[in-house]
């Protein structure tokens, strides 16, 4: 049985959507990937942040993105925050909000 792909909210979706064509096509392979084969498909494409949260790597030639995420019951994969990148280190903010985002979406 697939996956099934939502986001935490329409706000989220639209975060992606903004993203510049290259990275948003890298998140959509990455993503139908996902789907498939599950939530956790390990490095270079996602990578396990800890506490049931993980991130897709996106990456294209105008940057780097990533999108937090969390699995439910019922095969559910649910996309918790988004942003591009512009620094080595994950912003912790950007952390945060994801982690707070999971709380939610898992109480």
């Amino acid at each position: 049985m697939a996956w099934q792909l939502s986001y935490y909210s329409p706000k989220v979706a639209a975060l992606i959507e903004a993203w510049p064509a290259g990275v948003r096509a890298s998140f959509l392979r990455i993503a139908q990937t996902m789907a498939v084969h599950g939530p956790d498909l390990g490095m270079p494409h996602t990578r396990a942040i800890g506490a049931g949260l993980f991130e897709v790597r996106a990456k294209g030639r105008e940057g780097i993105g990533r999108a937090f995420y969390c699995a439910v019951v019922g095969q559910r994969i649910v996309i918790l925050h988004a942003f591009i990148k512009k620094t080595e280190q994950t912003p912790a903010r950007e952390l945060e909000t994801a982690r707070a985002r999971l709380r939610e979406v898992k109480t």
